[in-house]
């Protein structure tokens, strides 16, 4: 993934056909190991094709991935969301008077 990300960053500053010297200097600039191998597998997939192409297809691939958390949330009645989410206001409520109680205590204990 690192590969994929030095790969967009030079294109992202301007380089429209990033060499494997500019991803190597990318990932060099924050110390990450460059492993040969992959940067090949990676110039090797990408030789040849247009960026916003290869973006789009993978776009196309990700719209039919099942997603974790969204499932779940999806699949949730909105009695049941409304629900979690009065419970969610209610415990943060419950935190931050515990916080101002702390708070108190605190100050206190500076004047002992």
């Amino acid at each position: 993934m690192r590969f994929v990300a030095a790969y967009l960053l030079a294109t992202l500053g301007g380089n429209p056909s990033p060499t494997k010297d500019d991803v190597r200097a990318i990932l060099g600039s924050v110390g990450a190991e460059v492993e040969e191998g992959k940067l090949d597998a990676l110039f090797k997939e990408v030789e040849g094709k247009d960026l916003a192409e290869l973006l789009a297809a993978g776009r196309e691939k990700f719209a039919f991935a099942p997603s974790g958390g969204a499932g779940a949330a999806m699949g949730a009645s909105p009695a049941a969301a409304g629900d979690a989410a009065e419970e969610k206001k209610e415990k943060a409520e419950e935190k931050k008077e515990e916080d101002e109680e702390e708070e108190d205590l605190d100050m206190f204990s500076l004047f002992d």
